[in-house]
């Protein structure tokens, strides 16, 4: 059964602010970051095959709150459609020999609990220490005192960044965008 998240009428939608401009062309950074298998996962060595890693501010857990005001930021809501639109094309992008991570500042145990729901095919990445984001300069937002990425999409080929969507808006066409660009 799918599960249709409709965007709510009204979403701000975020604008390019240039913090993304860099990135295109730098080489991923030699650190590992805890997925919710118990794997860490080698960043710099993510080999010849494309890898695709939808950067997220978070996911919400069933019957609890989103932060005071979350609606009204700009590319913040609607993290659970993207990260679905990416499972439902997991087949085809593994077809195209490209791998998926997720990734957000989430704990792994916060990211167990969503990747299980949601029954993901692909690995969420915890980067709450901000080491990523960080080490590429991404860019963040914060809300009630947490750090958060912003929704980022980076194509990684060869230890490098062959190509960055930012803003991604409507959240849920991340993996459209990727799909026509490569």
């Amino acid at each position: 059964m799918t599960v249709d998240f409709p965007l709510p009428p009204n979403l701000p939608e975020p604008v390019d602010d240039g913090a993304a401009d860099h990135l295109r062309g730098i080489e991923m950074p030699d650190l590992q970051l805890q997925s919710p298998a118990d794997r860490l996962v080698d960043l710099s060595r993510l080999g010849k095959s494309r890898t695709v890693i939808c950067c997220y501010p978070m996911t919400g857990i069933p019957g609890t709150a989103l932060p005071e005001g979350w609606d009204a930021i700009p590319g913040a809501r609607r993290c659970t459609p993207q990260t679905c639109g990416f499972r439902h094309h997991h087949k085809e992008l593994t077809s195209l020999n490209a791998r998926v991570f997720g990734l957000s500042t989430q704990s792994t145990e916060y990211q167990f609990e969503m990747a299980t729901r949601l029954k993901l095919p692909f690995e969420i990445l915890s980067d709450a220490r901000y080491e990523l984001c960080d080490a590429l300069r991404l860019p963040t937002f914060s809300v009630e005192e947490t750090r958060l990425v912003k929704r980022i999409t980076l194509i990684v080929l060869d230890d490098r960044i062959e190509h960055v969507f930012y803003p991604v808006f409507p959240p849920d066409s991340s993996v459209e965008l990727w799909q026509g660009n490569r």
